[in-house]
């Protein structure tokens, strides 16, 4: 089977491709469902549910992807995968403000648990551009930032609990507020059934996620077309459908709060990306031997994270059927990250 992904033409790399970002897109709607029920059945609500279950599990196909290239020396598709994968998840969300025609997405979803995992977020993606700009010293050939990268997301996870369990800040509550209440019929499912079904669709996201490296290799050899321009434009798109799939489910199940977190906590795992990146790359720090024109993505990933906060803080309630400030903006900086780097990067 090795060989065969070695060996095998465009054409049929192109259809893996697309084979394999439909199985991602499918098995992506069932986990939202899984994960909403767990968060009910368990008790974690659906903040930590979606940051923490549905973030890891929607992320495993890209982290297998980044951690595979990374180990083949391609870190610069390993770093643009991970952080294409950021902006295009934030992107995700304005899909889902447009499927919430009740209200603007950002008014509905407002909590201290979306608003602390956002500013983690921020934090975790300001510590990339430190190790991106810091002198280049490693240790076993990891750079300092990599360990601190785990142990910021550990602890604001748990920054993120303290402030649901005792907050000293609350959203106002409006006819549009969709809180966070548990689901009969999920409360009566059995929770080991949920885990089991869980960890199976996880599996399958992984292992889509390492043939789709194969197949994004032979795209980037045969097109001429630079790993950036790959991995920002390509595989990080397809790696982040289950974010797409789950956040349009969990609104269209009214697990607003979900589908917010969902994409918020998993861009904050996905940073964790860069981290794993960096470990399995044996020639040194990461950080330092990407181009600019992967950098630039942590800048639009601040950027767009930036005015995601700012919509959840001052939650624009416009009518039916259209959309807040912020998934303007968001779209705005998206495209123009596309633009630069098809200017600067796209072919090598």
């Amino acid at each position: 089977m090795l060989a065969f992904l070695s060996d095998m033409s465009l054409t049929v790399a192109i259809g893996l491709f697309v084979a394999l970002s439909a199985v991602i897109g499918v098995v992506g709607t069932r986990l939202a469902h899984v994960v909403d029920d767990l968060a009910d059945r368990t008790g974690l609500g659906e903040a930590i549910a979606g940051a923490v279950l549905m973030g890891m599990a929607t992320s495993l196909s890209g982290i297998v992807l980044s951690v595979s290239a990374a180990l083949r020396d391609q870190p610069e598709l390993a770093m643009s995968n991970a952080l294409g994968g950021i902006a295009v998840q934030t992107l995700f969300l304005t899909a889902a403000d447009v499927a919430h025609r009740r209200a603007n997405l950002e008014h509905a979803a407002a909590s201290i648990g979306n608003l602390m995992q956002g500013t983690l977020l921020l934090c975790l993606l300001s510590l990339l551009l430190i190790g991106r700009f810091s002198p280049e010293i490693t240790f076993w050939q990891v750079h300092p930032i990599t360990p601190l990268l785990f142990i910021g997301y550990v602890y604001g996870l748990y920054l993120v609990r303290q402030a649901q369990d005792n907050p000293m800040w609350r959203p106002s509550r409006t006819r549009e507020t969709r809180v966070d209440e548990p689901d009969e019929q999920a409360l009566q499912r059995s929770l080991t059934s949920l885990w089991l079904m869980f960890v199976l669709l996880a599996a399958i996201l992984g292992f889509s996620g390492w043939m789709l490296e194969r197949s994004a290799t032979v795209i980037a050899q045969e097109t001429g077309l630079s790993q950036a321009a790959v991995g920002v434009l390509l595989t990080s798109v397809a790696t982040s459908l289950p974010e797409l799939v789950t956040t349009v489910a969990a609104v269209k199940r009214g697990a607003l709060t979900l589908a917010v977190a969902g994409i918020i906590g998993g861009n904050a795992f996905d940073t964790l990306f860069a981290a794993a990146s960096d470990i399995a790359y044996r020639g040194g720090s990461i950080y330092h031997v990407v181009p600019d024109s992967v950098s630039l993505w942590i800048a639009l990933s601040l950027l767009m994270t930036g005015v995601l906060i700012m919509g959840l803080v001052r939650r624009e309630e416009q009518g039916p059927g259209r959309i807040g400030f912020e998934s303007v903006a968001i779209i705005g900086c998206y495209v123009a990250g596309v633009v630069m780097i098809l200017i600067s990067g796209g072919k090598d």
